[in-house]
């Protein structure tokens, strides 16, 4: 490559202003490429291209253009200087393609490409979007994406055939006076590396050649109050294990092979179809898994053993602090790295849909914790979280509560839901407190909150973006399901948005939880005084759209397992975590249990242990989970249990005043007019010739007992019987059976 003599004359060089200069060579400009990189010359100069390069530091360092090299000079503080012929092209000039070559006091020479010779890889229109609020893929926006280039020079460092290789960054902190990116790359000296401001969109961005997937990087903000601060990348996609806190460059190599899942996923309904969720953590499911594929390993066939339709995950979002079992979320757009990478939790994915068994998480809109490398202040004033510190704090969990009214903010979490649900093909997004999100009055007192425009108490800003997130998510992802955790009367959670309501698609029933379980935790002397709260639930159950949990946070803290609820002896406990699994499943509404109460196991969940495997050593706790199987089985094979889990007409009572007995029993209907009749004692001594009211006379027969001798139980078997004709409570039929002890049938009319 022939040598070139730099052309050094003013008259050819583009000028600049030597503030500039000077914050440019300090890395604190908002716009480094408006200096750096390569500037044609103006009307006749524009035959010379010139070209300054930061290279603080070096001993020499030279331009290479395709045919030439040209040797820069320094011209301040690591700025250095070269005018080159420009491109000659059919319209005019163009700035050539070049790299840097230059050299430290070791005399080796390095050669490499020039960020600051790239367009944005940030358009207009995508800013244009995220301002209005309405950028339903942010994630192909912002973060950090690997693209490549056709280039005539080769690869970043001039190999040639090669392509350029490098990473897009692009980040919002509209009050940060100047960003850059630092990494191993740049030996964490992000001097070489600072990002252009876009506009008036408060995103910054830059294109760093040589830079490849699987590089931990950071933010370095020079914030609105003059300090440089470190920051993970809000819309990281991976992380460092805590308590490191870098961000991770990510590709994904992972090719889906759930296609037949994810067609069928858009072709259907869920909520027509029977749903049993295993809910779980991921960390203290087994302490011996280590990584995602390795639970994918264990879980499938575990899952598919039991029956269960769906596995709900605890938050797998990016988390700092072990403890909260990530339910303070700094990553929202990161896979947990404490079990592997992001292909490995998209092969967990995979293999659950290959088994047929959809996929829920747990996802946390509703705050963020104060970690100093996370969103909090993340430009040096409150960016992400509201403002007001009546609504910005959350007085309980020591948290920032997120501005819901701002534009961007709000189109950080929404984009958030469609990612999960469409990167990494999760079927349905259980959406964490969101009764903290309704009430500017939650967990506060009278002088900590304000009312709204209105003199309510509603959080108007919060409503609209969850009805927003619901509707976008069901938009662009036909057939998931959006799932509210929310424990007050607040009307329309699950009515469409349309028709005014919040638009989620299910409900924890908390009332139903905290009823059940608060009668089951009574002696069966004493449930015939608190009768109503096992019947309460059917006043309101068809005012939405219920699921009915046992989940996690009924096991843990102190409250006991399911088991240890149960009074009684041990005999007693079984038969009663039994009977509730029968009578859940039976009742209105989709289901849920959270892992080791499939197993009836004798402690509380502990995160920092596995559930009580061991527990299988005992014939009980076998037939316990062998029966949670087989109920599986039976309610996906009976469509009375779940075709009209939303209407009044797939339900009936028989008999829902016998406190005496502490018995219920009613009728289960399916759209096609398919019925089953369920009879549940709580009561601890089985009822002999117990009058059951019935809707038709002739044959019936129990197909389904928790007293089953295989499960556990006393073996009280009714088979089949003749219901006679005669009114009774109403009803045209009745037949005298024995209902067991603790225990709940399931009676079958012949066709």
């Amino acid at each position: 490559m022939a040598t070139n003599t730099n052309i050094n004359d003013d008259s050819f060089a583009v000028p600049v202003d030597q503030g500039a200069l000077t914050q440019v060579s300090n890395a604190e400009y908002y716009n480094p490429h408006e200096v750096l990189g390569g500037h044609l010359g103006e009307d006749k100069f524009a035959a010379y291209t010139t070209i300054r390069v930061l290279c603080p530091n070096a001993e020499s360092v030279s331009v290479l253009t395709q045919n030439a090299e040209f040797p820069a000079v320094h011209e301040y503080n690591g700025v250095f200087v070269a005018v080159v012929p420009s491109l000659k092209t059919e319209d005019g000039y163009g700035v050539p393609v070049y790299r840097i070559k230059y050299s430290y006091e070791d005399g080796v020479e390095h050669v490499e490409d020039d960020p600051y010779r790239y367009l944005p890889t940030v358009g207009d229109i995508d800013m244009y979007l995220f301002g209005e609020g309405r950028h339903e893929r942010l994630w192909d926006m912002l973060g950090a994406h690997v693209m490549r280039y056709d280039d005539p020079m080769g690869g970043a460092d001039g190999t040639p055939g090669e392509q350029v290789e490098g990473v897009s960054f692009a980040v919002w902190a509209p009050n940060a006076h100047a960003v850059r990116v630092i990494g191993n790359f740049n030996s964490w000296n992000g001097r070489r590396h600072a990002m252009r401001e876009l506009g008036s969109s408060g995103v910054w961005e830059i294109f760093i050649p040589g830079v490849k997937a699987g590089e931990v990087y950071k933010y370095q903000i020079l914030n609105a109050n003059h300090e440089w601060v470190e920051k993970a990348d809000p819309m990281e996609r991976s992380h460092e294990v805590p308590p490191a806190t870098g961000s991770i460059v990510v590709e994904s190599q992972h090719e889906w092979g759930d296609d037949a899942w994810m067609d069928h996923r858009r072709a259907t309904d869920p909520m027509d179809r029977p749903i049993a969720i295993y809910e779980m953590n991921a960390h203290s499911w087994r302490k011996d898994v280590k990584n995602y594929r390795e639970l994918a390993d264990k879980l499938v066939p575990y899952v598919t053993k039991l029956g269960f339709t769906h596995v709900e995950f605890m938050p797998l979002t990016q988390y700092p602090f072990t403890g909260s079992w990530g339910y303070q979320v700094t990553g929202y757009y990161a896979v947990d790295s404490r079990l592997g990478s992001p292909d490995d939790f998209k092969y967990l994915v995979d293999k659950l849909h290959e088994a047929g068994i959809g996929v829920i998480m747990d996802w946390v809109p509703a705050h963020f914790p104060k970690d100093s490398f996370a969103l909090g202040r993340f430009d040096g004033t409150p960016l992400y979280e509201d403002p007001d510190p009546t609504r910005g704090e959350h007085p309980d969990w020591g948290t920032y509560i997120f501005n819901f009214g701002r534009n961007e903010v709000r189109n950080f979490l929404v984009a958030d839901a469609c990612f999960w649900l469409g990167e990494y093909h999760v079927d349905a997004l259980r959406v964490d407190a969101v009764s903290s999100m309704l009430y500017l009055d939650y967990s506060r007192q009278p002088g900590q909150w304000h009312p709204n425009i209105y003199g309510g108490r509603e959080n108007l800003e919060a409503i609209d973006f969850l009805k927003e997130a619901n509707a976008t998510a069901y938009k662009n992802n036909p057939g998931i399901m959006m799932i509210a955790e929310e424990s007050t009367a607040y009307a329309g959670i699950t009515a469409p948005t349309s028709a005014g309501g919040v638009g989620f698609g299910l409900k924890w029933n908390m009332g139903w939880m905290h009823d059940t379980l608060e009668y089951l935790h009574e002696t069966p002397i004493n449930r015939k005084w608190h009768h109503n709260e096992i019947t309460f639930s059917m006043v309101y159950a068809y005012s939405e759209h219920y699921v009915l949990p046992l989940s996690h946070d009924e096991v843990v803290y102190g409250k006991g397992s399911l088991y240890g609820k149960m009074p009684g002896n041990g005999w007693d406990k079984y038969a009663g975590v039994r009977s509730l699994f029968a009578y859940q499943w039976a009742h209105p509404g989709k289901k849920l249990t959270f892992m080791g109460n499939e197993l009836a196991q004798w402690g509380e969940w502990d995160y920092n242990n596995s559930i009580d495997w061991a527990c299988l050593d005992w014939q009980d706790h076998v037939g316990v989970q062998q029966m949670v199987a087989d109920l599986n089985e039976f309610y996906k094979q009976h469509p009375a249990l779940w075709t009209q889990d939303f209407t009044p007409e797939g339900f009936q009572w028989l008999t829902s005043d016998d406190a005496d007995h502490n018995t219920l029993s009613f009728l289960r209907i399916g759209s096609k007019g398919e019925q089953l009749a369920v009879v549940v004692n709580f009561a601890g001594e089985a009822w002999q010739d117990y009058q059951v009211a019935l809707p038709k006379g002739g044959k019936w027969t129990e197909v389904f007992t928790t007293d089953d001798k295989k499960y556990g139980g006393s073996g009280i078997s009714n088979g089949t019987f003749e219901a006679d004709a005669g009114e009774y409570h109403s009803r045209p039929a009745s037949a005298k059976i024995t209902v067991p002890a603790l225990g709940a049938v399931f009676l079958k009319p012949e066709d």
